[in-house]
């Protein structure tokens, strides 16, 4: 707690200036722009303020619907005021701003670029940011990042981004799932691979924007799927050439831990620009055992995440690390288009393939406190299990015209896995330290294989009259897979008599689900900004499951005694047929749209073991409404309403126990209906000073009266048998208020944020109701600054209280608080040396007796930067110097709490090689 305070105080510090900013002198600066010759005011131009001594950016507005524009609190002193406008000449002004005194430029009156047909030269100075309807876009040469910087150190600099330590991305408090490089997929859909292996450098606009589905973009009718997602685009003069960045590291072995290392290839070659063939090739490998992953861990396949699906909130803070990861990963990007396309000058294609390698160790202790009508127990436990996992990727995008009103998009991606994990458990559970109730030793050993695929083909038809349209949309996920397990376990209840059961089984399992939806869409324009669309969409999902089980047999020493109780032939059929329309008026500063669909669907579950299966249908009518209106001033309100249907799976619904645990048992349930949700969302957002001020609030409601809960018992020796049920009275809510400021005299960007969220569940335990409610807010500081070019820091806090409530038992009722700061620096010393160092404080309160924590966790580097371009460096680093690094979470489910200690990478050193690879226009 000392250290957080210690932390929070240097927060305090540097936040002591914003007061005196009351006092200090300002002045104002002010004026319109107007059109030349019609000598009409030119709305949304791009005003930019600049330093006059070097042209270092100070902030940027976009003049007003009377081509007018202010800028306040401005220091006093000399600078240069830019103005930019797509189509015009720039015009730039010196300034000059005295103490409590408005200057007043006048009317800036801007001339149209004139070209010459023989030969084009613009020229055009960029403006710091600029504001195109709903898209943000920053001038990455307005935001310095150090020599050799990644595209991540870039992404933290700017306004309302936020970069987590594992490298996931927040714009505005929702979180970014997809990363595009020049408009294009990178890697297929793997935002990592983008961020945190192309060089800040050679990156000339950064823009931000909610990105709707392809078939969407494609009608101009808003399905309100969005996706927030960032667009890298590639500065011209290094848009051809060869680029990336490549490492060789060692650390020596320490206590417990083996030695450490890490390799790092990455080489690029894009000839995108002036003339070229628009081609771009990356290869990209990586090596370590440093729990380090330039890429998103996960089998591939499955579609697009979309903001304000049914979920809780969470505290926001940083994930913990839970186990140790040795990988290497080996992968190849192309993507070409235009006339470098044989069967078309508009087509394009990009294909990847990445295969990774991940030995995951995981190591916990655990205590379970387990909720029960009129009794509760503990559960103590230790498990260890090693899993190995081998992915191969493909993705691919392959935009094909067929004439000129006419194309198609195929998006093909398919992963391969193979998986071993071995793990053992071992448990022990207690009313008191007198009172046993049942402990057990339980190992598991699994191998298997498995197919995952996903792919999207999008037929798009214009006709000749304006907003006509036709498009089909065929969507396919596939899920296959084989598993072998031996299933070993020896358990002992203690009731009036002490009994010992083992179990020695395996367990072969073959699953397959396919999923096909068919979306057709036609469009037809009832006015110039009324459109109507008419749609059809058919989806069908099958999945199948074989498992058999089969009992060791003492007397031959093989598997061959089958368990038919715990052996299932089992197949599931989920259809549906919708139809619908939505009515879209779209003017220059709002949108609406009304719609609804009518959905008929069918549920046949199918026991093959037993010839038993039935059908049940569902009519459903879903209303979907969207409201988007922008304020004067970038200010932006957008309001959605959605519902769903989501399908039980396939093991939810199987009536068979899996006793992969035998002290926790679990059993489907053919009787599941499909959940309906209701989804509200609500999104407002104020951007000023070229988006250096900024105000974001996002909420989500949702809300079902048939969702998939569970039902919990529990017998009299401790063991629990748990089994999905349809719940009613579910809903969840989560908020999020983000404010930034940047206070340019100290060079510091400020940003607040606050967050929220409240669930509220109905489960039954031992057949009772028990309501849970759970509810967690949290506040935050971030303060980022680039103090004079050779150093950057930054510093954070945020602190965060939880509590949960349960109707059965509310003794069990818990809260508890955490807290969580960082520092972090990155200082350019003379003599071409770099020190980085970064600090972080956990600390939390009102868990289980041996689970509360407190640590810092600091990490530190020096580089010796070489070559004539500091292309080379020699960097030594050492990861948790202070050795106290530890993960401790905390787990809440409907029937119990639970707090989980792991064991993970602890103090090392390294010595690395680093060479930048850097020749353009080759």
């Amino acid at each position: 707690m000392e250290a957080f305070k210690l932390i929070f105080c240097l927060l305090l510090l540097s936040l002591s200036p914003l007061l005196a900013q009351k006092v200090t002198p300002t002045g104002e600066i002010s004026g319109a722009v107007l059109d030349s010759a019609s000598r009409k005011p030119l709305r949304m131009a791009s005003v930019s303020l600049l330093h006059a001594r070097d042209s270092a950016y100070v902030t940027a507005t976009t003049t007003g619907g009377d081509g007018d524009f202010h800028f306040r609190k401005v220091t006093p002193g000399s600078y240069r005021l830019l103005v930019t406008f797509m189509g015009y000449k720039n015009i730039s002004l010196p300034v000059t701003v005295a103490s409590d005194t408005p200057a007043n430029v006048g009317t800036l009156f801007m001339t149209e670029q004139g070209t010459q047909l023989n030969e084009v030269v613009i020229r055009q100075e960029a403006a710091p940011i600029t504001i195109k309807q709903d898209t943000v876009e920053f001038n990455a040469g307005s935001f310095k990042t150090q020599p050799n910087a990644q595209v991540e150190e870039l992404l933290r600099k700017l306004p309302g981004v936020e970069v987590a330590r594992d490298g996931s991305i927040k714009a505005n408090g929702q979180a970014v799932n997809k990363v595009l490089v020049d408009g294009k997929p990178f890697f297929g859909n793997d935002p990592k691979m983008a961020t945190r292996n192309l060089p800040a450098d050679i990156v000339d606009k950064v823009q931000m924007f909610d990105q709707s589905s392809d078939q969407s973009q494609f009608s101009g009718v808003d399905d309100g799927d969005r996706e927030r997602t960032i667009n890298i685009t590639i500065k011209k003069d290094k848009g051809k050439g060869y680029f990336g960045q490549n490492a060789l590291g060692v650390g020596p072995s320490s206590g417990d831990q083996s030695a450490r290392y890490e390799a790092k290839l990455n080489v690029n070659r894009f000839n995108n620009h002036n003339g070229g063939p628009n081609r771009q090739l990356s290869v990209i490998g990586q090596a370590n055992n440093l729990n380090q992953q330039n890429f998103t861990m996960g089998e591939g396949g499955g579609g697009p995440q979309f903001v304000g699906q049914p979920g809780g909130g969470g505290d926001g803070g940083p994930a913990a690390p839970s186990n140790i990861t040795e990988v290497a990963a080996l992968g190849a990007n192309y993507r070409t288009e235009s006339k470098a396309v044989k069967w078309g000058k508009r087509s394009e294609m990009a294909a990847s393939y990445f295969v990774n390698r991940a030995v995951t160790t995981t190591d916990q202790q655990s205590r379970r406190e387990n909720i029960l009508p009129g009794q509760s127990f503990l559960t103590d436990q230790s498990n260890y299990s090693k899993n190995t996992l081998l992915t191969h990727r493909i993705n691919g995008r392959f935009d094909l015209p067929i004439d000129s009103l006419t194309s198609l998009r195929f998006t093909p991606n398919l992963s391969f896995q193979t998986k071993d994990v071995l793990s053992k458990n071992n448990s022990f559970s207690y009313r008191s330290p007198a009172d046993s109730l049942n402990k057990g030793l339980t190992s598991n050993d699994l191998h298997g294989t498995g197919w995952n695929g996903y792919n999207n083909l999008l037929f798009m038809r214009k006709f000749k009259k304006e907003g006509r349209s036709l498009s089909a949309n065929l969507n396919s996920v596939l899920t296959t897979g084989n598993t072998t397990a031996y299933n070993r376990a020896t358990n002992t209840f203690f009731d009036t008599l002490t009994t010992e059961h083992r179990i020695d089984q395996r367990n072969a399992q073959d699953q397959f689900a396919l999923q096909n939806t068919v979306n057709v869409s036609f469009t037809e324009p009832i006015s110039f900004t009324q459109k109507l669309e008419f749609r059809y969409a058919y989806s069908n999902s099958f999945g199948k499951l074989l498992r058999n089980v089969a009992s060791k047999s003492e007397e031959t020493d093989q598997y061959d005694q089958p368990n038919a109780a715990l052996s299932r032939n089992f197949a599931n059929t989920f259809e549906t047929n919708r139809l619908g329309a939505t009515f879209q008026t779209r003017r220059l500063r709002y949108t609406v749209a009304l719609g609804g669909d009518a959905q008929l669907a069918s549920l046949r579950p199918v026991d093959r073991s037993s010839d038993a299966g039935y059908s049940s249908r569902y009519a459903y009518f879903m209303p979907n409404a969207m409201f988007s209106y922008t304020f004067p001033g970038n200010k932006n309100l957008r309001l959605q309403y959605r519902t769903r249907v989501v399908s039980p799976g396939i093991t939810q619904l199987i009536p068979i126990a899996d006793n992969s645990n035998p002290l926790n048992i679990s059993i489907g349930n053919p009787d599941l209906r499909p959940e309906y949700y209701h989804n509200l969302t609500l999104t407002f957002s104020i951007s000023s000073r070229g988006g250096t001020d900024n105000l974001f609030v996002f909420s989500s409601f949702n809300q079902s009266n048939n969702r998939i809960g569970v039902s919990t018992r529990t017998d009299e020796s401790g063991v629990q048998f748990t089994t999905p049920i349809n719940t009613r009275g579910f809903m969840s809510g989560t908020g999020f208020v983000s404010l930034g400021k940047k206070i340019e005299p100290l060079h510091l960007t400020v940003n607040l944020s606050t967050q929220g969220s409240l669930a509220r569940n109905t489960n039954l335990i031992n057949a009772s109701d028990n309501v849970t409610t759970s509810t967690s807010i949290g506040q935050g500081v971030r303060l980022q600054s680039d103090y004079n070019g050779r150093i950057d820091y930054g510093l954070s806090a945020r602190i965060t209280y939880q509590q949960a409530r349960y109707s059965l038992l509310s003794q069990q009722n818990m809260q508890y608080w955490s807290q969580y700061a960082t520092a972090d620096i990155h200082w350019q010393l003379p003599g071409n040396l770099v020190l980085t160092s970064d600090l972080a404080y956990t600390g939390n309160t009102g868990r289980a007796e041996g689970y509360n924590q407190r640590f810092m966790l600091w990490n530190a580097s020096v580089a010796k930067q070489f070559l004539r371009t500091k292309q080379a460096e020699v960097r030594l680093q050492v990861f948790d110097l202070l050795n106290q690094n530890r993960s401790l979470v905390r787990n809440t489910g409907d029937a119990y709490i639970e707090d989980v200690r792991s064991r993970v990478l602890k103090r090392y050193f390294l010595v690395s090689l680093v060479y930048n690879l850097r020749k353009f226009g080759i």
